[in-house]
């Protein structure tokens, strides 16, 4: 029983996250969920909605709450690898030689929030994507490593705007989980007007550390996956291959490539956080169920006649999620 001791804690602290960022960002609990589970399970979020939903405003509002260092970088046509990693700039030394030294872009940071990705240009997007996959950046002859806990927040917008670049697919895969972000309700959007009237700034506490964040995340690691979960996730991800004998007919019909290898490990890392946030020590196939949505969309590619017959990918998700069947 040893085990469901260490959960209180955790499970507390996180949760006292979650009520400082509800101070400041109205509704969104699946996008601030979301975001905190990435964070834990040490993968990046991509997030999809109209610009101006707050996505600006709960990254800033996390990076206090954890006190963890925080950056922006706004992506435009004109940006350079350079402006994201950092460069090599001369300098003079006391004895007025000149020397080299690396003056660190913006992703050196904990949270980084690269804002409208798809308006940079592919060379420079996959500078960012490399450093999100390999978590160092090499200029000249060094490398020089990021900190961890390390977190990549992409936004981009869901209309296709002139002068946009979609990130190929392949490279969505660098994403442990695509949220969409939605439109807020009336009553939520008068509690922002509200909010934005009144006189006093809210004031964020800092909940936990840096060494806490990583120090959850071996709580994460630690927390149980039954073979049978385990199954029903790898079932899945089997599911959304449209060449496999696990594919439902919708998913032979409509999909040109199902998820790759990382959907099911993805599965199971932000499933076990989410055990976690619930109180939980053990891995639930509701658990998966919950994230599949987040977790696969990215990782699902339509075909012609999904696209021609007005097909989602989430709408063809809940269609394989209900064709998988789960056997304890």
């Amino acid at each position: 029983m040893g085990m469901d001791t260490a959960v209180h804690p955790a499970v507390a602290r996180l949760n006292q996250v979650r009520e400082e960022i509800a101070k400041i960002i109205v509704g969104q609990q699946n996008v601030v969920d979301g975001v905190l589970i990435c964070l834990l399970a040490g993968g990046h979020v991509l997030l999809e909605g109209v610009p101006g939903l707050g996505k600006t405003t709960l990254l800033r509002t996390l990076s206090r709450a954890l006190s963890i260092r925080y950056s922006r970088i706004q992506f435009t046509p004109d940006l350079m690898p350079a402006d994201i990693v950092g460069s090599m700039i001369m300098e003079n030394d006391d004895r007025g030689h000149k020397v080299f030294r690396f003056q660190p872009g913006p992703i050196f940071a904990n949270l980084v929030l690269a804002d409208e990705i798809n308006r940079a240009t592919p060379k420079t997007q996959s500078a960012l994507l490399e450093a999100m996959q390999e978590r160092t950046i090499t200029s000249g002859t060094t490398t020089h490593e990021l900190e961890s806990p390390f977190l990549v927040m992409a936004t981009q917008n869901p209309i296709e705007m002139e002068g946009t670049y979609p990130l190929p697919e392949a490279q969505l895969d660098r994403f442990l989980m695509k949220i969409i972000v939605a439109y807020p309700s009336r009553a939520e959007l008068s509690k922002i007007v509200e909010r934005t009237i009144a006189r006093e700034e809210t004031v964020i506490h800092s909940v936990i550390g840096r060494d806490e964040v990583l120090e959850l995340r071996g709580v994460c690691r630690q927390v149980i996956a039954a073979p049978h979960v385990q199954d029903y996730a790898v079932h899945l991800v089997m599911a959304t291959q449209p060449d496999q004998k696990e594919a439902p007919e919708v998913c032979r019909k409509y999909l040109r490539y199902g998820s790759s290898p990382r959907g099911a490990q993805a599965l199971v890392e932000c499933g076990r956080v989410l055990a976690l946030l619930r109180g939980r020590f053990h891995l639930s196939v509701d658990d998966i169920k919950e994230v599949a949505p987040s977790v696969l969309r990215h990782r699902v590619i339509l075909n012609f006649d999904g696209h021609a017959d007005g097909k989602t990918p989430d709408g063809i998700l809940q269609e394989i999620l209900a064709s998988v069947p789960v056997t304890a």
